[in-house]
């Protein structure tokens, strides 16, 4: 008789299917006001949103149902295929601008991000090329710099759109592999301070990036410019209390917070639904990552757990960073959060990264 493999994991089902479900919910909340004022249709935002997470399920059952180690074999093209996507869509003409950044290729209000695909696709190849010679990590000329050269080269690609928060989040995604992959201490710290360095002289380099981190530091310096979004933001927390103001009951969805259907969804959440709903999404984003690394520490292959550790690392420092910005804690770097913000492109990746991670999960001891 032929034996069937288990069923994915069912917390990481519950959690991924509970976010959704809420980040469809808030999308409309959050975004009715601007969908009618802008396009004349409250539900324009959530209708796009559930075409995209219908998209993304059905990646996701896709991904959750072709073995893991298929990808193995197909992640060099992948990754070519990405540095092909970054490179044509720096093309004027061909790249789309939007939000300052020339990063979609698409027609009209339709498009991808290849930056955001970039992020699956270094995972998948780092986990494949770290998980060949586990011993050849520990020699920095030949074992870690070609990797780090690859890394590099994609930051650097992003960089030029610009687009500093994918490109932070596909660094901390492959930097984590490489520590678990079995890095050298010393030469992570050397690439630590290599790092500080290098976000630095980016953040010279652009006199807005700067302005950025000034409004961060000091909100109330510049209300109406580089600390409008912060203070805005803190603003729809900070009446939110214990319960919130109830669901739809925003105020600062009235043209206060900027696009409070995307990067700010949080704190319109945390606005409505208060700090028990704030609570509640934080508790199954940390439930999904203690699953998911669960996951990654007893799959059978070096490979399983580099490519498990990858895509957990990429949902982790996402959130991390998005509600660090969110909360003040962080200067305003445009990045969504997972399964909850409004996006096409974004959403459907994140579906089908976790699609990978729920099949890694039938293998796992």
């Amino acid at each position: 008789m032929k034996q069937t493999r288990p069923a994915p994991d069912l917390w990481l089902v519950i959690c991924i299917v509970s976010l959704l479900s809420i980040g469809i919910v808030m999308v409309y909340s959050a975004g009715a006001v601007l969908a009618f004022r802008e396009h004349g249709d409250s539900f324009y935002f959530v209708k796009r949103q559930l075409l995209f997470a219908g998209l993304g399920l059905l990646a996701m059952f896709f991904t959750a149902n072709v073995d893991y180690r298929i990808w193995r074999n197909y992640a060099k093209y992948v990754l070519i295929l990405c540095f092909i996507l970054l490179i044509i869509v720096l093309i004027p003409g061909i790249g789309v601008v939007r939000g300052g950044a020339r990063s979609w290729l698409g027609i009209s209000s339709f498009g991808i991000q290849p930056s955001e695909f970039m992020k699956l696709g270094m995972i998948l190849f780092l986990a494949k090329w770290l998980s060949k010679d586990p011993a050849a990590i520990k020699n920095f000329t030949t074992g870690l710099l070609p990797p780090l050269g690859l890394i590099g080269l994609a930051f650097g690609l992003i960089m030029l759109q610009p687009d500093l928060g994918t490109g932070a989040v596909m660094l901390g995604a492959s930097m984590l592999i490489i520590f678990t992959a079995g890095a050298r201490m010393k030469h992570l710290m050397f690439l630590a301070l290599g790092g500080v360095l290098g976000f630095a002289g980016l953040i010279l380099a652009a006199p807005y990036r700067l302005r950025r981190i000034t409004g961060f530091l000091d909100p109330w310096s510049d209300p109406l410019g580089t600390g409008y979004q912060i203070i805005q933001s803190l603003y729809a927390i900070g009446p939110g209390g214990l319960g919130g103001l109830g669901l739809g009951m925003s105020r600062q969805k009235y043209s206060y917070v900027p696009e409070p259907q995307t990067d700010f969804i949080f704190s319109i959440l945390a606005e409505e639904l208060g700090f028990i709903g704030g609570l509640i999404v934080l508790l199954l984003f940390l439930l999904l990552v203690w699953r998911g690394m669960r996951v990654a520490m007893t799959v059978p292959d070096a490979f399983g757990s580099l490519l498990g550790v990858g895509i957990v690392g990429m949902v982790a420092v996402q959130v991390v960073i998005n509600i660090g910005v969110v909360i003040g804690l962080m200067p305003v770097t445009g990045i969504t959060l997972p399964l909850i913000s409004y996006g096409g492109s974004s959403l459907t990746l994140m579906l089908t990264a976790l699609g990978i991670l729920l099949n890694l999960s039938r293998y796992a001891r």
